[in-house]
């Protein structure tokens, strides 16, 4: 029996710069709680950590434009009306099926994208006004820092409620829908089977990943130097 027999077919769901992207940021954020209670005093590798969150989250947002057909948001970002025709389709027990991520997901993935945004960016310009100073705080107002530091506390909750739902429903969708979407997200593959969106994917080039990776570097650390901050903490 051949190898194709024994088991079903499998089609490129999303290309490995998007499954990269998408683990490192998980880790990163994880490391960012870590560091903030187990870090130095200075959270000095706090702050590295938000930097290195930062390129990351342009860099995702570079790659929704340029990146493999999966990972642009042109192709997972739908309307109101294909929401609910997707929780429709959920309702009646028969949900469509997507090769990249369904419209409910697809908004999923850019409230977190959003969320970290702003935990970070808040985290540029965050102090206690002993030790703890970000890269942007030598050139803010005070009150600029004081409600910067207020909403970098405020949304931390959010952030874990939110990534909570996110394994929460992926855990489900894989343990008991149709895909497996842990695996696919590490194997970069499914079944193949009648999708909604374009099957298979179309790849990002690596090439263009690593340029999106190098503008993604200079838009962080360069923004934060020509803004008269300290882009090294």
């Amino acid at each position: 029996m051949t190898a194709s027999a024994e088991s079903p077919a499998r089609v490129l769901a999303w290309d490995l710069p998007t499954r990269l992207a998408k683990w490192l940021l998980a880790a990163l954020v994880g490391l960012a709680f870590a560091s903030k209670y187990y870090g130095d005093i200075g959270l000095v590798w706090h702050q590295w950590n938000g930097l290195a969150i930062l390129v990351l989250v342009v860099f995702r947002l570079f790659w929704g434009i340029v990146g493999g057909s999966t990972a642009r948001f042109a192709g997972f970002l739908r309307g109101p009306g294909a929401v609910a025709a997707y929780a429709a389709s959920l309702l009646r027990g028969r949900p469509q099926h997507f090769l990249g991520h369904s419209p409910a997901g697809g908004w999923m993935v850019a409230a977190l994208l959003a969320l970290v945004a702003a935990q970070g960016l808040t985290g540029l310009f965050t102090s206690d006004d002993i030790v703890v100073y970000g890269p942007m705080t030598a050139v803010a107002s005070d009150a600029t820092i004081a409600s910067a530091s207020a909403w970098h506390q405020r949304l931390y909750p959010f952030l874990l409620a939110l990534i909570g739902l996110h394994v929460a429903v992926n855990l489900a969708y894989s343990l008991f829908g149709r895909d497996n979407l842990i695996a696919a997200m590490i194997t970069g593959r499914k079944p193949a089977g009648s999708f909604v969106d374009r099957a298979p994917a179309t790849p990002g080039a690596i090439g263009r990943a690593l340029a999106c990776l190098a503008a993604a570097i200079a838009v962080v650390f360069g923004g934060i130097a020509l803004a008269g901050g300290d882009p090294f903490p």
